[in-house]
Parts: C-alpha cells; structure tokens; sequence
C-alpha cells in the first residue's frame, strides 16, 4: 500500500497560473510561490467584491478517534468529485501545524487520492503565514516587557499579563516559564509560558478578518493584561498594531494550490478547533464563494466542537450560511466509540457499532435539528469494512431521515465520491436555509455557553468556581458580553474526559478558566484538562520524517 506522500509525489502538477485561469484568475493578481504556490494579492480581492456568491458546503464529523475518520480527505474527494460531475467546485481548508505534524498526524493534507498538493510543502513551511504570524504574537509579547523595563506609563500588572509566547511546535516545557532573570538589564521576573502558534488570538483573528483594515482594527483591539487600575491594556495602547500588521501584510492574503486531480484549493490559516473556532480564513472562504459555484470546506474536530464554532462565531462574524452539511463516519471509529479495542478495530463487531452509531445519530440530530441544515452522511469507506457492518450503519442512519452515502475518494479519488457530490448537490438544491444561531447576541456570556452545553454536548450544565463566574462577570460589565463564547474542551468525547467514549449525556462541563480574545471577537471557556500547548507521544512523527540525497521528503504520511 502506498504512502500519501509517494502517492502526492508522484502526481503531476500544473502549474499554479493555470490553476488560477480556471478560476478566471489574472496572472497579475498572483504572488505566485514558486510554480504550485501563489497568493492571491488584496488588490485583486476587492474587485471580486459584489459577485453573486455560490453555495458553501460544510464537511464535519463524529467525534475523533485514533481509528480515523478522514473528515479532510473527504472535503478533498468530494471537492474533486463536484468537479468530475461537471459543477465548478473549490476546496478550502486550513495550513496543517508543525506541531500535529511531527508530532502525532505525520501529515495534514488529506489523505490516500484526495490530497492537496504539493503535499510536502504545504505540512512544512508553506508560504510562511505561521512564522508571521508567530512573529507578530511574539512581538507584542516583547513590547509588553519592554513598556514595564522602561518605566510602565501604562502601569500594567505584571501579575495580570495574559499574553503569553507563541512556537508552532508541540513543546510541553515552555507551558509554564519564568522570564527577565538574570538582573535588571534582563526586565523583571515574572510567569509566562508559550502555547501553540495555532492557538494564537492573532491566528483566530487573521482567519476572521474581512480586510486589512479590518485586520488592523481587530489588532489594535487584543487585551494584553490589566492595569494596577484594573483596566484593560491593549495592544493599541502599546502602539503596536501597525508593525504587527505589517508582519501580517503578506500572510493575510490567501494561498491557492491544488488537488491530486489539478482542481483549485484555497489553503488559508488553521486556528485550533478548541481553543479557537477551528476554520480557514473568511477571506479565502469568500473569495472561493466569489470564484465558483460551490465552496466546499471543513470545520475542525467533531461537529460538537467544530461545526458548532464554524456556525455561532465564524458563520456569525463574516455574514455566511451553509447550503448544506457533511458528516463524515467510519465504521473503525463507530466501533472505538461503541467500546471495541483500538487494535481490534479491522475485525467486524456489530454489537460495539451498533453502541457507537449513539453518538453519530447525536451529531446528525444536532445538524439537521438543532441548526436545521440539510445533510448527508459519508461512510469513509476502509478495506476491512464489511456488509454486514455497512448495512447497519445504512439501517441506523435511515432512521434519521438523512441521506447516507458510502464513499470511497482515499482509494478512488474524486470517482469514489460522485455519488456524494450528487447527494450534496441534491440535498443543496432547495433555497438556502436561514441562519440559525444556538443563542442571540444580546443573552449573557454564562447563558450562552450554558446552552452550548444543554443543546449541543446534551450535559446537564455548567459547572464553575466563583472566580470563573467572577470573571464572566467582570467581562461582561466591561461591555463584552454581545462576544459569542468558544468552549475549549477535549475533542475526545461530549464531555470533558477525553477517555468517555459514546454518546454521553446528563454530565456536567466543569469550566476552569475564561479568556478574553477581543481582537477575534470571541470569549473561550477552557474545559477539564485542556492544554493550550500539546506535548509530543512517546514515538513523534518526527522520528520518520527525514529527507533523501536528492533533497526529497520521506516520512510524511
């Protein structure tokens, strides 16, 4: 069986400027990275503004397993298989971080025949849109130590800094730090400590922002600390948005590449799914809304939390509704949810599916009934998938009322998704449904994160000591409270024990810490045992990853 990075090597690529041409794309308006990398400059953007925009399509999922689901690869095989059925389609999607990458995934970029290529570069470096955005963070955390070294007219409290350092890399013993030691000319001592470059406020806010005024504006409005005055310090105050953005002036602008079968990608930012709303730009959303007549895109994790963060904050913010809705299911992952051992996910066993198809029908129930979207599920075929095991799946999901499609794009490219893309075509065809937002603006930060929890996660409700509550509190007199919320919890399960597998309910989401993201608009709500910086499992991706006498990349699977 051949490896998703000999499969992506051995494609042939176009180059980009065609790729472009099918989009009706000048050459001029490229910046072009090599021959299958450009951006797509700002000036060129603004004059697609007023096109009448085409239907956008959400892929999201069950749960995540160690079994695999392929929610990516399937946005990729249904993208390359809207096109093979003659409808003028685009794919959108994140930029993989380093830190999944050499750390557990290996590779971010599809998988099998539904790949976006130059596999490679996209999993590494890419067009450098994370280094910027890292120094952008990192600057700012510099300027607020040097406003205190150099005598805090601002008069911050060192106690009260919540801007922390950024490194894309997963590095559990920069989580907590001590910096400014080693005597005065050093700054003053104090905590701090580094999260993932992906769990950025400035990653969210670049993948929210509408412009580069807009990116400016959002900048100036991130809340760094708190004064001995206990008023917000901003970086604005710090007078530091402008060389941020001009950091940023590059990376805000979209990435077009390719699929296997030489079909147009948009590959744009890639914001966590917990700590943040987990989704590719608004900007590269747009422009592919603006291009063709079907966007199809993905929102990270499960629907729970992905879906969820896609349609209250970014669906929200930037004024976008779906058409329709993918869920993506494996029978492997059906079965680790319904109890089986992870290394006897290959044998068939229907009585732990038939437990774990609880949890896909809770997700299919919350897209068409709670968000009223209409939607398919996509069986992501494997090889060791029975009949038996298909036909209860098909069975089970029937009785939802909803289309089940088993699709095969890893091992077939765009041919084994046809059926899906004429499903989606078909479930997409009556007029587009109204937004329908779980809570409005104007309720309280703890009512909307309560009916996260009720609607959504099915729990009983929220669980938080006095200084959580305190801390709403305060946030909300200080005039945030028309922020929707981000709930940052495992992915793992509906609850906040990432070891609960199945379709849970009755429990209680046991929130530990509230953070202000004002530049991105949101409030997070961390859950349970959440780490904003990931550590690295006892054989790291990194162990495999090497590259040949020829300069080529090996290991990335």
């Amino acid at each position: 069986m051949r490896s998703d990075i000999d499969i992506a090597q051995s494609a042939t690529l176009k180059p980009v400027t065609e790729i472009a041409e099918r989009l009706g794309l000048p050459e001029d308006a490229l910046v072009a990275y090599g021959r299958h990398k450009a951006k797509i400059t700002l000036a060129h953007l603004r004059t697609l503004q007023g096109r009448a925009p085409g239907r956008l399509v959400l892929v999201t999922g069950i749960n995540p397993t160690p079994a695999g689901e392929g929610k990516t690869t399937t946005t990729v095989g249904l993208g390359d298989a809207l096109n093979r059925i003659g409808e003028r389609a685009v794919v959108c999607l994140r930029e993989p971080s380093l830190g999944p990458v050499f750390g557990m995934k290996g590779g971010a970029a599809g998988g099998g025949h539904a790949q976006v290529v130059p596999m490679e570069d996209i999993n590494l470096h890419f067009t450098g849109d994370f280094q910027a955005i890292a120094l952008a963070h990192n600057l700012l955390a510099a300027l607020v130590d040097n406003h205190i070294h150099h005598g805090n007219a601002l008069r911050i409290d060192a106690r009260r800094i919540t801007w922390k350092r950024v490194v894309d890399m997963n590095d559990r013993a920069l989580r907590e730090i001590v910096v400014g030691l080693g005597g005065p000319g050093n700054g003053y001592p104090r905590q701090d400590g580094f999260d993932i470059v992906v769990a950025s406020e400035i990653m969210a806010i670049l993948c929210l922002a509408t412009s580069l005024a807009d990116l400016k504006a959002r900048l100036a409005r991130i809340v760094v600390a708190t004064s001995l005055d206990g008023k917000p310090v901003t970086a604005a105050d710090l007078q530091a948005t402008g060389a941020m953005a001009a950091l940023l002036r590059d990376a805000i602008q979209p990435n077009l590449v390719q699929t296997l079968e030489n079909n147009p990608a948009f590959i744009h930012g890639g914001p966590f799914a917990n700590i943040a709303h987990g989704c590719n730009s608004v900007m590269a959303t747009r422009t592919g809304l603006q291009l063709a007549d079907w966007v199809v895109t993905e929102a990270g994790f499960g629907a729970d939390l992905g879906a969820e963060k896609f349609l209250d904050i970014k669906c929200r913010k930037a004024g976008l509704w779906p058409s329709a809705a993918v869920i993506v299911a494996s029978v492997r992952a059906l079965k680790y949810q319904g109890g089986a051992d992870v290394k006897a996910l290959s044998r068939e066993d229907l009585p732990r599916l038939a437990a774990g198809l609880a949890s896909l029908e809770r997700h299919v129930d919350n897209v068409a009934r709670v968000y009223g979207l209409p939607c398919v599920v996509a069986l992501n075929h494997f090889v060791h998938d029975t009949d038996a095991e298909v036909a209860m799946v098909r069975e089970r999901v029937a009785a939802t009322g909803v289309p089940m499609v088993v699709a095969r794009h890893w091992a077939e490219g765009g041919r084994g998704a046809e059926e899906l893309a004429r499903a989606v075509v078909a479930c997409a065809s009556a007029p587009n449904p109204a937004p329908a937002f779980l809570y409005p603006d104007e309720a309280t930060l703890w009512d909307k994160a309560e009916t996260v929890a009720r609607r959504v996660y099915r729990a009983k409700g929220l669980v938080a000591g006095s200084k959580v509550r305190a801390q709403l509190q305060k946030l909300q007199d200080q005039g945030f409270g028309h922020l929707p919320v981000c709930i940052a919890k495992t992915p793992y399960s509906w609850g906040t024990d990432p070891n609960q597998r199945g379709a849970i309910e009755g429990h209680e989401i046991d929130v530990r810490e509230v953070r202000l993201a004002a530049g991105a608009e949101f409030v997070v709500l961390v859950c349970g045992d959440l780490m904003t910086m990931p550590g690295l499992p006892a054989l790291p991706s990194a162990a495999h990853i090497d590259v040949d006498d020829d300069g080529r990349i090996v290991g990335l699977f």
